[in-house]
């Protein structure tokens, strides 16, 4: 004996329940149709381009350029070019001026790139930009002791106390740098803009400055921004981690140049 409970149920239920079945049931063949169909929807899609625009190749290689020909190590070359033109130095026979740009170059340049691409070659460091952070503790030590020695060379030829102390500012900023380095990286690029500023007003400020100097300070004030940016933008730096570099390479050299 089978207990039929079918009875219990409303017909339209039952009905129901049936159409809901066949309605579960797939059709393969419809299943493959749909699929091809999405396929050649998508294939008739227009694709979207990961290619840069042209402006954004533009802007990153207005960027690269600069960030290169603003270097840190060309800073103090820069900062001595602008002295012995602005200020009461510009009455330095040409050979002592030239002596003088080429002892900074070999010191602030071509030491420290050198001893960068030594350090690459052993494997200590994988980028010349030196976009890691702990990248960074040996070429900074490297740049400080250089700095510290080009001022001491100015000192010992006889040069203004507030152009030796520009080096000197340049090494304490590099100290700075280099604690701070530890925990967190901070834009050396714009300590080193932000000291040749710091010079300039030292320059315009007692430095019986000649003409044109203004305008020279203004110009660097505007290079500052446009390097500053161009570090956001390439992804190197924060914009704390500029505005941060800006006051310690501006503080350091200003209060240094004071003494």
């Amino acid at each position: 004996m089978k207990l039929d409970t079918s009875s219990y149920y409303p017909e339209s239920l039952l009905e129901e329940e049936v159409d809901e079945k066949e309605e579960m049931t797939v059709d393969p063949q419809n299943d493959r149709t749909e699929e091809k169909d999405n396929k050649e929807e998508k294939k008739n899609e227009p694709e979207v381009s990961s290619l840069p625009s042209v402006s954004e190749r533009f802007a990153d290689g207005s960027a690269t350029f600069l960030s290169w020909a603003l270097v840190p190590l060309l800073m103090p070359v820069y900062g001595v070019l602008l002295a012995f033109n602005l200020s009461i130095l510009d009455f330095t026979p040409y050979s002592v001026k030239l002596v003088f740009t080429l002892v900074t170059l070999a010191f602030t340049v071509a030491v420290p790139a050198l001893l960068v691409l030594l350090l690459k070659r052993m494997g200590l460091v994988t980028d010349v930009g030196l976009n890691g952070r702990k990248e960074r503790v040996i070429p900074y030590i490297i740049s400080i002791l250089c700095l510290a020695a080009a001022g001491v060379f100015m000192w010992y030829k006889g040069a203004p106390m507030w152009l030796v102390m520009f080096f000197g500012g340049g090494a304490v900023a590099g100290a700075i740098n280099l604690l701070i380095n530890f925990r967190w990286k901070i834009s050396a690029h714009a300590a080193g803009v932000a000291g040749v500023v710091a010079l300039l007003i030292r320059i315009i400020r007692d430095g019986l400055p000649q003409d044109g100097a203004f305008l020279w300070l203004l110009i660097a004030i505007g290079l500052s921004g446009i390097l500053g940016t161009a570090r956001v933008w390439l992804g190197r730096h924060t914009a704390w981690q500029v505005i941060a570099g800006y006051a310690v390479g501006f503080l350091s050299v200003i209060l240094m140049t004071l003494l």
